[in-house]
């Protein structure tokens, strides 16, 4: 939702970066409990603090017990930058994972995600298979780290960025920052501003 009001009052161009947050999660997925052992992190109280910020952005935010590597899940996405509708994907799979919890590191519930939203499954399937946007995903892990991304989401404008789940206005205020020009929003002809 920011983002769409971002594109709506900037002059900008979205591109998604792919981050490798626990890419040595197993294929199975790790239980969040096992994933934070040992660092005195309440997980009640964390839940409870995201999907405060996600009530606020107007994001929907499921209670998850697992955490599931997602380097599949980003190769498929690399893959509908490339396809007409495939920005519905990236939408689906955040839906999927952070809303339904379901696994995305599972080549099955990829799958069933891509048919639910319209893309050819056979398509998605070859994706995957041959790995054909490893590459892609690879250079965007190094430009990740060269940013020197730490978490999700982080949004990076003129050389600068800030951490995750962040208001409107301090996105607003990065893009000002590093020179984005703002909208014109004009009327049409003979109605009243």
């Amino acid at each position: 939702m920011r983002i769409e009001k971002l594109k709506q009052n900037f002059d900008i161009e979205v591109k998604l970066v792919h981050f490798p947050l626990h890419p040595d999660t197993p294929d199975e997925g790790r239980s969040l409990e096992d994933l934070f052992a040992g660092r005195g992190m309440d997980l009640k109280a964390s839940y409870a603090r995201m999907k405060a910020l996600m009530d606020a952005a107007g994001l929907p935010y499921g209670e998850r017990s697992h955490t599931y590597n997602s380097r599949l899940a980003q190769e498929l996405g690399k893959w509908a930058d490339t396809v007409d509708g495939g920005e519905a994907l990236h939408d689906a799979l955040y839906r999927g994972y952070f809303v339904d919890r379901r696994n995305i590191g599972d080549v099955d519930e990829l799958l069933t995600i891509v048919e639910a939203v319209g893309l050819p499954v056979d398509d998605a399937r070859n994706v995957l298979e041959t790995r054909s946007f490893k590459d892609a995903v690879d250079a965007d892990w190094a430009k990740s780290h060269q940013y020197g991304v730490t978490g999700v989401p982080t949004f990076v404008a003129g050389g600068r960025g800030v951490v995750g789940a962040q208001p409107y206005g301090a996105i607003a205020d990065l893009l000002t920052q590093a020179g984005a020009l703002q909208a014109t929003l004009s009327s049409p002809a003979g109605e009243d501003e």
